[in-house]
């Protein structure tokens, strides 16, 4: 669509990486000071959301190369540029257009989401 205000690279992006408007929220809270290091209750105090939540986001986001982590603090490392730029212009267009990557994000169909992560193998098992 020409008239689309979230160009289709972004709109890739959201459906690749981003499950929710918290975790959009927090990979562009730790993207703003890259240097920073943030443990999980400033986190979750800038998000507004429990500690729990925040430590699943961040984990989500550093499990999906967005994120580094090292003993519960967590980093924006984006190392790809191609990534980083992707994460770069979803920011300015986050900031102009508000409303429809929340709906993007929104209109994303959760439960098969999340059926589909339950098959998931980690290191761990």
């Amino acid at each position: 669509m020409a008239d689309d205000p979230v160009p289709k690279h972004l709109r890739d992006f959201i459906a690749r990486y981003i499950d929710s408007v918290a975790q959009l929220e927090a990979l562009l809270l730790l993207r703003g000071n890259p240097a920073e290091r943030w443990g999980i209750e400033p986190v979750a105090q800038r998000l507004y959301i429990p500690p729990e939540e925040a430590l699943e986001i961040l984990q989500h986001l550093s499990r999906h190369g967005l994120l580094s982590a090292d003993n519960g603090v967590f980093q924006y490392s984006c190392t790809e540029p191609e990534l980083r730029q992707t994460v770069d212009e979803l920011a300015d267009t986050y900031r102009r257009q508000l409303i429809p990557i929340t709906q993007l994000i929104h209109a994303k169909p959760r439960r098969i989401r999340a059926f589909a992560d339950a098959f998931k193998f980690t290191k761990d098992t």
